[in-house]
């Protein structure tokens, strides 16, 4: 899996919160329950992409979470890079300490190609394409992908 369970959990809440009208907020435990994750590490991956600036927060009764920036402005490598590091993925595949130039490993041309299409995957898609895709999914499909829109519209609660 390219993408762990903390990684969906938080790409899945972004999509609702991209979902969200402008100045709304919406609580770590609502969002939870929207997404079916755990309430409480849910908060802690949204503090975490707090800190990195892709989520504002705010106390209080009015509260919660939403979008620091237009979901169109937020790749899913500012949403990833935070919980999952994958910009650390500059090593070797087989873990050798010294994989480059003259003394590459036998997996090292490949890697680094299937790395840098996954890095610039992350890199131009954004929230707005994923919660796009998830409307017209569920607009075409009904069923289970129409909950799934729902979801990210915060029409589920």
């Amino acid at each position: 899996m390219m993408v762990s369970r903390s990684g969906m959990h938080a790409l899945k809440a972004l999509a609702v919160l991209g979902a969200l009208p402008d100045g709304a907020h919406a609580g770590a435990a609502r969002i939870a329950r929207q997404i079916t994750a755990p309430s409480n590490y849910l908060g802690k991956l949204l503090r975490v992409l707090s800190r990195a600036g892709v989520v504002e927060g705010r106390k209080g009764s009015d509260g919660g979470f939403r979008l620091s920036r237009s979901s169109s402005a937020i790749s899913l490598i500012d949403v990833l890079d935070p919980i999952e590091h994958v910009s650390e993925l500059e090593g070797c595949f087989l873990g050798r300490t010294r994989c480059r130039g003259s003394k590459p490993c036998a997996l090292h041309k490949g890697w680094s190609r299937v790395r840098e299409h996954y890095l610039d995957f992350l890199r131009t898609t954004t929230l707005a394409d994923l919660v796009e895709k998830q409307a017209s999914g569920a607009r075409r499909k009904g069923g289970q992908h129409d909950r799934a829109a729902r979801i990210a519209a915060g029409g589920v609660r």
